[in-house]
């Protein structure tokens, strides 16, 4: 019999790609769906990052571009880790890929064999534990509560590291919770490392100019911790950047290599027009950056309090990215009289058959009690999605 193999059998769909794909078919039949499901600035890529792309164009940048991406890119990232983190690395420490999504898959197939371990937080990505199982490792979570900010404790990270943990695989800003580290408890976290010099530590920093407390701290900024730290960024969202698809790793020279050769073979280099672009988003004009991380922080405050006036809806705020995600629990067992809410799987189909509102299930991110909503929309959308919530759940009763 014909059949795919074992390891795409095993995996998951994407639940957030797979809520978006059902709001733009139900669009597409002519029904008003707000989409809250997806993690997209609704806002155009600035306009001296479209005209570098454009003179890219016009100066033939049409060919293969070297596998970790064009030395100018590589300089930019560097230039940006040291400006605005503090952190020293080398060109040949960059890997640039085709998304942050390609980075972590690359730096998780180039350390982990089948049976290691990968300890992450939970709630977490939806796509870590997937990559984890694609590199035939374990996916070992550890549970956070909305009391605790969805943060974990370091005693929490002690009991759940064993001779088998390869790595620890978390993001701060966090996707789902907006929930970020403090210097302090990333400190906290590096003194139990500190134990285990064999575990690297893969920091997801995509959100990080989405910030709503003051500056962003990252693991790697600790000298003891650096060089076994893999940092990922990208500019998909700082600087509205989807669909130009570049994400990249600042890592340890053995990783980075590793990395190269692993992409080397996948998919070579990442677009070229797209790194030049990169390169006026990362060296250029900050402004934009400010302005949308300003408009993204006005409507987490509109829609917060609008959600917290929900019945059964428990909500923290979060410091970061542009996701809300309230615990809903409370709002189980509750019917309008056809449809019963067991569990916020139910809740998400509930909402978007009768709001029309797409949101994603916290199953979908290890935390089967609660929802996520993106804000990365209009005030006037959210504010509609949000009052369209709100009657439907009124008639849950």
């Amino acid at each position: 019999m014909l059949k795919v193999s074992d390891r795409i059998a095993a995996m998951e769909l994407s639940p957030t790609l797979a809520m978006s794909q059902k709001s733009r078919e139900m669009k597409a039949q002519g029904i008003d769906v707000i989409n809250l499901s997806v993690g997209e600035p609704d806002f155009d890529t600035p306009d001296h990052i479209k005209k570098a792309a454009q003179k890219a164009i016009d100066d033939n940048y049409s060919h293969y571009s070297p596998v970790p991406g064009f030395l100018e890119l590589r300089q930019a990232v560097v230039n940006k880790l040291k400006r605005e983190n503090g952190l020293d690395y080398t060109t040949d420490q960059i890997v640039v890929s085709n998304g942050a999504k390609q980075s972590i898959a690359n730096a998780m197939m180039s350390i982990v064999n089948k049976g290691d371990e990968v300890i992450i937080p939970s709630p977490f990505w939806v796509s870590y534990s997937e990559i984890v199982k694609l590199a035939e490792g374990t996916s070992v979570f550890i549970p956070t509560s909305i009391e605790q900010d969805f943060k974990i404790t370091p005693d929490q990270l002690e009991k759940a590291i064993t001779l088998k943990t390869k790595a620890f695989l978390f993001s701060s800003p966090s996707n789902p919770t907006g929930s970020l580290y403090s210097k302090e408890e990333l400190r906290a976290l590096a003194d139990v490392f500190a134990k285990y010099p064999d575990i690297v530590i893969m920091s997801d920093e995509i959100y990080e100019h989405i910030n709503y407390v003051g500056s962003h701290e990252s693991m790697a900024q600790f000298a003891d911790m650096k060089d076994r730290v893999v940092v990922i960024n990208g500019v998909s969202k700082g600087y509205a950047m989807t669909g130009w698809r570049i994400g990249y790793i600042a890592a340890p020279l053995w990783i980075a290599k590793a990395c190269g050769k692993l992409q080397g073979q996948m998919t070579s280099g990442a677009s070229s027009i797209a790194q030049m672009a990169s390169v006026a988003a990362l060296d250029g004009d900050q402004s934009s950056v400010v302005s949308m991380r300003t408009a993204f922080k006005k409507r987490r405050d509109l829609a917060l309090s609008q959600l917290k006036e929900i019945p059964g809806f428990e909500i923290r705020e979060p410091k970061g990215a542009f996701y809300l995600f309230p615990q809903v629990s409370q709002l189980f067992g509750k019917s309008n009289g056809s449809v019963t809410i067991n569990n916020a799987t139910d809740l998400s189909l509930y909402l978007l058959e009768s709001a029309n509102v797409a949101t994603v299930t916290g199953e979908a991110f290890g935390a089967p009690e609660c929802l996520r909503l993106s804000y990365a929309t209009s005030e006037e959308q959210m504010a509609e999605a949000i009052r369209r919530i709100k009657s439907a759940i009124e008639n849950l009763k």
